[in-house]
C-alpha cells in the first residue's frame, strides 16, 4: 500500500545533462507505480556542447543508473581520464598534474608526503606525481587496467571521464523515457504559485498549456526560471576571489594522440581548457571581462586550438557563486541554477549528480518536512565552498609576478577555511579536510606541491624510521609504479579496441 503522503508529480524544468541526469535517476529510484516524472525543454533552448571532463564519482552515477561503461563511451563520443594538467599556473613554462588515486603508500601510521618532504631535502625522492600510477600513465598517454601480476602495492587506477554534453543528455534522455519520464517540448512562460504559502502548483507552456506537480526541480541553467525568477532566493557572489566572469567555447578537428587527462592552462587574463574526445577536441578560454575584450578572449581562443574550428565560439556570461539556498518551499534547484563554479577541476557535473543524491536521500512527501530541507542546504552550501577553496587556492598560489589578474589573486584575501589549511600546511605539512569535503588530501597536496608551496618542515614522526629503510621502501613504491604504468596500453590503443564510438555527428 502506498503512503497517501506520496509524491504523485514531479516536474523537471530543463534539459541538457543536469535535467536528464535527474530524470534518469529519479526514474531508476523511485518506481513506486503512482509518482509521474515529467521533463519540460525546448529545443531552441541550445547546450555549449564542446566537451565535459568529469570527476570519478561520476563512474558511482552511471553504476547507480546500471549503464555500461563502454556503450556509454562509445555512444558519448568519450574518452578516460586519469588527470589534469595544469600549464603555467605556478609560472610561466611550468607544469604539473593533479592526477586521480594516491601518492605512494603511507608507512607507521604517517602520511606518505611527510617523508617525501624529508627525502626530497636532501635528494633521495624522485619527483612527487612519480609515485602515483594515474599521473605517471598519464604522462605516457596509457590507459587501461593493471596487469594481475603487475599490481602495484601502491594506488589502483581511478579514472573519470571526458564526453560529449549533448550526446551525455540524449543517452540519458533514452535511458529515462524507456522507464516512464514523459517530455514536453516547449519555453516555460508563466510559473503559478499557490496564494495561501507561495507553492508552485504549475508551469505554464507558450501554448497555454499548464503543467501541475507537487515537486519542481529546476534545471533551467545559469537564469534560476523556478529558484530565482519565481521564489526569489537570492544569490552569493564570490567574483572577489574568482574574478574570471566570461567564457567563449569552441570544438576543433583532433589533432595528435589521444591523451587521458583535461589541460588547464593559465594565461595573462585566464586560463583555457582542452577537453580531448575521440571526434574531436572540446576547447575553451575563461577570462576576466575586467582584462580582456569578448574580441580579444575569442580571437586569442582561435589561434590557440589543436586544428580547424568546428563551428562558431559561443560566449557565456556568468558569475561564480551560489544561490542563498537550492531548495525553497517545493523547488530544488539542481546543477547551473543551484550556482556556478568555474570548471577548472571539472566539478560541474559532479555537483549536479550530488545534488541529485542528495535528494533521493532527502526526498520528499506531501508535507516537505522543513528539517529535511534545511539539511539539503546546509550540505550543499559545505559542498560548494569546499570545491570554492580548492579552487581559489590554484589562482592564489601563483608566481605569475607582473601580471595584473594574477597579482590580484595572490594579493587578494582569501576564504578563512582556506587560509586556514594553507597555515597548517606551510608549517610542516599537514592537511585537514572538513566535514564531507570532496576532495581528498592527494589532490590537495598535489595542487599545493605543484604549485610550489612547500612546507617549511615535516612531521617529526618521520625521524622515527630508520633512513635506509625508507629509502628502500621508495624506491620499490617509485619502481612498482612505473613497471604498472609501462604495462598499460596506449589510450587510443584501449580505446579503439574497447569502446570506438560511431561515426561523429555534426557539431551540436
Amino acid at each position: 500500500m502506498i503512503d497517501p503522503k506520496t509524491l504523485r508529480n514531479v516536474v523537471i524544468v530543463g534539459g541538457g545533462s543536469a535535467g536528464w541526469m535527474t530524470a534518469a535517476a529519479l526514474s531508476r529510484l523511485i518506481g513506486n507505480g503512482v509518482t509521474t516524472i515529467t521533463l519540460v525543454e525546448s529545443e531552441q533552448i541550445g547546450i555549449v556542447g564542446v566537451g565535459e571532463a568529469t570527476i570519478p564519482p561520476i563512474r558511482h552515477f552511471n553504476e547507480l543508473l546500471g549503464l555500461d561503461e563502454r556503450d556509454f563511451i562509445r555512444t558519448t563520443q568519450g574518452t578516460f581520464k586519469a588527470a589534469i594538467e595544469f600549464v603555467g599556473w605556478t609560472r610561466p613554462g611550468h607544469r604539473y598534474m593533479h592526477p586521480f588515486g594516491s601518492f605512494g603508500a603511507d608507512m607507521n601510521g604517517v602520511k606518505f608526503h611527510q617523508y617525501w618532504l624529508k627525502f626530497r631535502g636532501v635528494g633521495k625522492a624522485a619527483p612527487f606525481g612519480e609515485y602515483n600510477i594515474c599521473e605517471t600513465a598519464a604522462n605516457e598517454n596509457r590507459f587501461g587496467p593493471v596487469p594481475r601480476d603487475k599490481q602495484t602495492p601502491v594506488s589502483g587506477v581511478h579514472w573519470a571521464y571526458h564526453f560529449d554534453a549533448a550526446l551525455y543528455a540524449r543517452y540519458l534522455r533514452g535511458y529515462a523515457e524507456a522507464r516512464g519520464v514523459t517530455r514536453r517540448e516547449g519555453r516555460v512562460v508563466n510559473v503559478h504559485q499557490r496564494s495561501e504559502d507561495g507553492f508552485i502548483e504549475a508551469v505554464e507552456m507558450e501554448d497555454g498549456r499548464r503543467i501541475e506537480g507537487e515537486l519542481f526541480i529546476d534545471c533551467s541553467g545559469f537564469r534560476g526560471l523556478l529558484i530565482e525568477d519565481t521564489l526569489k532566493t537570492g544569490y552569493e557572489d564570490w567574483t572577489h576571489w574568482l574574478p574570471c566572469n566570461r567564457a567563449i567555447a569552441v570544438s576543433s578537428e583532433s589533432a595528435g594522440e589521444l591523451t587521458p587527462f583535461t589541460r588547464a592552462t593559465a594565461h595573462d587574463a585566464g586560463w583555457q581548457w582542452r577537453i580531448p574526445l575521440q571526434h574531436r577536441i572540446g576547447s575553451g578560454f575563461v577570462y576576466s571581462a575586467d582584462y580582456l575584450s569578448e574580441d580579444e578572449a575569442t580571437q586569442f581562443l582561435l589561434d590557440n586550438l589543436d586544428g580547424r574550428p568546428l563551428g562558431d565560439p559561443k560566449p557565456l556570461r556568468f558569475t561564480t557563486g551560489r544561490r542563498n539556498k537550492a531548495w525553497v518551499k517545493n523547488c530544488v534547484a539542481i546543477g547551473l541554477s543551484s550556482g556556478f563554479l568555474e570548471p577548472l577541476e571539472s566539478t560541474s557535473i559532479h555537483i549536479a549528480q550530488t545534488g541529485i543524491s542528495r535528494l533521493m536521500a532527502l526526498f520528499p512527501d506531501r508535507d516537505f518536512d522543513p528539517a529535511g530541507i534545511e539539511e539539503y542546504n546546509r550540505q550543499t552550501e559545505l559542498l560548494f565552498r569546499h570545491i570554492r577553496d580548492f579552487i581559489v587556492l590554484h589562482y592564489h598560489a601563483n608566481e605569475r609576478h607582473g601580471v595584473p589578474l594574477w597579482d590580484r589573486c595572490r594579493n587578494m584575501d582569501i576564504p578563512d577555511t582556506l587560509r586556514r589549511k594553507l597555515d597548517l600546511f606551510r608549517l610542516k605539512g599537514r592537511l585537514f579536510r572538513y566535514e564531507d569535503e570532496l576532495f581528498a588530501e592527494p589532490s590537495w597536496h598535489a595542487v599545493l606541491l605543484g604549485q610550489n608551496v612547500m612546507p617549511q618542515g615535516y612531521d617529526p614522526l618521520v625521524d622515527a624510521a630508520p633512513e635506509d629503510r625508507i629509502e628502500d621502501a621508495l624506491g620499490q613504491m617509485h619502481a612498482a609504479v612505473k613497471a604498472a604504468a609501462s604495462a598499460m596500453p596506449k589510450h587510443g590503443d584501449f580505446i579503439r579496441q574497447h569502446c570506438p564510438a560511431t561515426p561523429a555527428p555534426q557539431p551540436v
